[in-house]
């Protein structure tokens, strides 16, 4: 048994960050956190607690991705909804939210992997630590990390060519 309180305190505020980043959504972030941290209470060790967070929250939302494919779909219509409402808002407000929402195209557009492992790094991993949670070598974080940042400006630099061809 792992002393909650403190487990809690150190790393809930990081994991839902990086849930919310992954999925969008603060509230599914919450829960599948709250669920992460009931799995962990469930573990007589753990040998690296935050890694193991993380890997644990991360195939959660995979195995909710594959069932859950209805919820996604409702998600962004609430979302393309809430970006309609935004036309009353002042244009600097607009502005950011359209570069949030290039942004969040972006990095869906990246694998899966690399996604993951940038959201991770965002959030403060090492490179042992993106190693365990995505099943890979820590030499290849370097990589993983530096070819995802690649693709992620390759994707913002594509998307606004085609915004300013318009």
């Amino acid at each position: 048994m792992h002393d909650a309180d403190r487990l809690f305190r150190e790393y809930h505020g990081q994991l839902v960050r990086y849930l919310t980043r992954r999925l969008g959504d603060r509230d599914w972030a919450e829960e599948v956190a709250q669920e992460t941290f009931l799995r962990a209470l469930r573990q007589d060790t753990l040998d690296n607690e935050r890694a193991w967070l993380f890997t644990v929250a991360t195939n959660l939302v995979r195995d909710a991705a594959r069932q859950d494919a209805r919820r996604r779909r409702h998600l962004e219509l609430l979302r393309a909804g809430s970006q309609d409402r935004m036309v009353e808002s002042p244009a600097t407000v607009m502005e950011r939210a359209e570069d949030a929402a290039a942004a969040r195209r972006a990095l869906e557009q990246l694998p899966e992997r690399d996604r993951e492992a940038l959201l991770m790094r965002e959030e403060g991993l090492n490179y042992p630590e993106i190693a365990q949670a995505l099943g890979l070598s820590v030499g290849s974080v370097g990589t993983t990390l530096a070819r995802a940042r690649r693709r992620l400006v390759e994707q913002c630099e594509a998307a606004h060519l085609r915004t300013a061809g318009r």
